[in-house]
């Protein structure tokens, strides 16, 4: 072959390499997109093998910038999520226009996936939950763990950990009055009797205790926690009362403490205060943290706002409502939203109903490690009921209520910036 022939045909070579190397590959987040929850799990496992994103926040929905290849391209097909190439010159531009003063948008750097752990008993079904059903649909690995992996030090393991529907309380999520005939009833008390037993514990109320103790460690220790409906405020309650007896005899075997309102610690809780306790066993309720279905009135008119942080100066609640829409309809659990007048001030409100005292959506900081509570069991079942089917998320790829499960699996990914001194 001719030598200049051949020159040429390296040339082109290098040239075509260096272009390919140097473009990106953009999984915007906007109403264009076919799949936002694969997205999630296409940039996760992006991370795991090394790589690193960008989530350019508020860019088009929270888009996610990675480098561009061919595995990536194809994957991203096979998955459904939409995409575009970009060239080196469009990257700039990018940049530039999302790091810019003038708009409310930044660029924050996603380094190494977290180790995730969800909190689950033996035998749970998964479409019981949220959050394993969002972790399963977008293909985000996550291991199972339970209450004696917990107390003996499993949780130094991960980085990130979702509580299932748990009634840290020790009253079987107070399902007394309705189901102590039903079957999966008494085989749930059974389990968590047994459980207490083996781990030397008299009953499941002080077992729970020492289990939301150790949480409490690992998020002072720098871990992030993450926990939706009854998960959240009975873990708040069981941490004012650890020194108090607020489980009624059908439960434990013996009567509550008559002055355990007084006694409540409310230093020692992460978010809510000044709440009052639900002492009847025969009600379903643990405190008057949850709204009651009455005050959220018809269901047509139950949707919640997602608050507008500043994304350079607050990024990590940014990171956390990142969304293509920003008014998403409500849904029920057993705590179905938080009652704003007993949330701490120290704690970023996410998500509210406008003009009420209803919270969806709130996170904060204790020690070197966060918590984020989402109100409601699933977003796009509005009154899941026990022995509902499981919801079929790949008819609800471009959830909004799911998108804020997955922005908190990938906020923990993000490098860390240097304070100003």
């Amino acid at each position: 072959m001719n030598f200049y022939k051949v020159k040429y045909i390296t040339l082109l070579f290098l040239v075509s390499f260096s272009l390919s190397a140097q473009s990106k590959l953009l999984i915007y987040m906007d109403l264009n997109q076919t799949d936002h929850l694969k997205a999630y799990g296409v940039t996760f496992n992006e991370l795991e093998t090394g790589a690193v994103a960008d989530w350019l926040l508020n860019y088009r929905g929270g888009s996610f910038m990675l480098d561009y290849s061919d595995r990536l391209m194809v994957k991203c097909r096979l998955k459904g999520v939409s995409f575009d190439i970009v060239s080196t010159t469009e990257v700039v531009d990018i940049y530039s226009f999302v790091q810019s003063d003038e708009q409310n948008m930044e660029v924050v750097r996603l380094e190494k996936a977290p180790e995730i752990a969800v909190f689950v008993p033996e035998g749970f079904l998964p479409w019981d939950d949220a959050v394993t059903l969002a972790l399963d649909y977008a293909e985000v690995t996550y291991d199972k763990i339970w209450i004696e992996n917990i107390l003996r030090g499993d949780l130094e393991k991960y980085d990130w950990l979702h509580l299932h529907h748990e009634d840290f309380t020790g009253q079987y999520g107070k399902f007394y009055a309705s189901f102590r005939g039903a079957q999966w009833y008494i085989e749930q008390q059974m389990l968590y009797e047994n459980e207490a037993k083996k781990l030397g514990f008299k009953k499941v109320s002080e077992m729970e205790k020492g289990v939301v103790l150790t949480i409490k460690e690992f998020i002072a220790q720098g871990g992030f926690l993450f926990a939706m409906c009854s998960a959240a405020d009975s873990y708040d309650i069981t941490l004012a009362a650890l020194n108090d007896d607020i489980v009624d005899k059908m439960y434990d075997g013996d009567a509550p403490d008559p002055d355990a309102q007084e006694k409540l610690e409310f230093s020692n809780t992460l978010a809510f205060e000044n709440f009052k306790l639900e002492m009847n066993p025969y009600v379903y309720e643990y405190s008057n943290i949850d709204i009651q279905p009455i005050e959220i009135g018809n269901q047509q008119n139950d949707y919640f706002t997602l608050f507008e942080y500043s994304a350079k100066y607050d990024p990590v609640p940014t990171m956390l409502t990142q969304n293509h829409v920003n008014v998403i309809r409500g849904f029920m659990g057993q705590t179905t939203m938080f009652r704003k007048s007993v949330i701490k001030k120290s704690v970023y409100i996410l998500g509210e109903r406008a003009d009420t005292d209803q919270v969806k959506y709130i996170h904060g900081n204790f020690g070197r490690g966060t918590f984020t509570f989402y109100a409601g069991h699933d977003p796009e079942d509005y009154q899941h009921a026990v022995g509902d089917p499981p919801t079929d998320l790949s008819l609800y790829k471009n959830s909004p209520g799911y998108r804020l499960i997955l922005n908190n699996i990938l906020f923990p990914a993000a490098k860390k910036k240097k304070q100003k001194t």
